[in-house]
């Protein structure tokens, strides 16, 4: 089986980030396809924008849609995905190593924006020499990315997909992720920053209220109900969360986690624009938006805001019991509105 190989791109200068603060030899891990690009390639070029706590991995988390055959066919097509900024999977972060002490940075790395995600995964694409790319996908925080890049760079995107996400964080997200953090900094090893494990009691938590956000009243009661009719206390949920919690905090860290909470509080492509409706109104990229119908995250609302927005963008709405959460489990629905629109 063919899988996607795993890089590191190392930025020869300084990143200057949105809210300030600078860091030399900025590192961005991507994932491409095995055949390396070439600068005559006759492949379409597809890119996937990752979402959370996800990695660049695609064909890791995304197993149904991405690799060879597949929708997402990794040997048809070149298919790049860059991990973001802040993220514990290989690209500068806090849990990367601070030059000047020696540690990692924990909170001393500067504030991370979606713009500044954006702007270190383009560095990337300029890296490996792709002047056009054909194709990008993106699902809620990878939606974030591909709507700003979409207009920070309206030359290079073709075509583009936006599933589940928003052009703006509403006070809804906001007060998650407020609750997330909340939840990181009532561990008091959280603050004193001594090792990479700090907060992991707070991170589990944290996730637990993510996953809640994630899914929905249907899919909690399809999956969670208890199996004895007479039990004197319910437990199967809970049993459920703190599983979940405990996975993640098995490949993530409290730190990185703080720090992509506050990038999506940064998500609003209007900053500096004109406000949303302007901004989106710049976009020239082909675009289609799906929204999720029992999405209690991003509304579908927000999707059609989206679509109506952008010159000729085009909606549609997949059926879910699993909320949010449904961009990575409807599989059939998603292929059946994107094969159309690949190149």
């Amino acid at each position: 089986m063919t899988f996607m190989i795993k890089h590191e791109y190392i930025h020869d200068g300084i990143f200057e980030f949105e809210a300030g603060g600078r860091i030399s030899s900025l590192k961005v891990a991507y994932h491409t396809s095995e055949r390396p690009w070439q600068k005559d390639d006759e492949r379409k070029v597809i890119w996937i924008c990752h979402a959370l706590t996800a990695n660049s991995d695609a064909q890791d988390w995304w197993p149904e849609l991405v690799g060879p055959g597949k929708l997402f066919d990794t040997e048809k097509y070149f298919v790049v995905c860059a991990n973001m900024l802040g993220s514990p999977y290989g690209s500068s972060g806090p849990s990367h190593t601070d030059p000047q002490t020696g540690r990692p940075y924990f909170l001393d790395f500067p504030k991370i924006t979606v713009r500044d995600i954006v702007k270190a995964n383009d560095l990337v694409r300029e890296h490996l020499g792709i002047e056009k790319i054909d194709f990008m996908v993106g699902g809620s925080i990878g939606g974030f990315q591909s709507i700003e890049w979409s207009i920070m760079k309206p030359e290079v995107i073709e075509k583009a997909v936006y599933i589940a996400c928003g052009a703006r964080v509403t006070p809804w997200l906001s007060a998650f992720n407020e609750s997330m953090r909340m939840a990181l900094e009532a561990d008091p090893t959280f603050r004193g920053c001594a090792d990479l494990k700090g907060g992991e009691a707070g991170l589990r938590c944290a996730r637990s209220i993510a996953l809640i956000s994630y899914r929905s009243y249907a899919g909690y009661n399809a999956t969670q109900w208890e199996k004895d009719e007479d039990c004197l206390f319910a437990g199967r949920a809970g049993s459920y969360q703190r599983y979940q919690g405990k996975k993640l905090s098995d490949r993530f860290d409290a730190y990185s986690y703080y720090y992509l909470c506050g990038s999506v509080d940064s998500n609003n492509v209007g900053r500096g624009r004109g406000g949303v409706e302007a901004a989106l109104g710049t976009i020239r990229t082909d675009c289609t938006v799906i929204g999720i119908d029992s999405d209690g995250l991003f509304p579908v609302q927000e999707q059609k805001l989206i679509a109506s927005c952008i010159p000729g963008a085009r909606y549609h709405e997949i059926t879910s019991k699993f909320g949010h959460d449904g961009f990575l489990l409807e599989n059939d629905q998603l292929t059946a509105i994107i094969a159309p629109l690949l190149p």
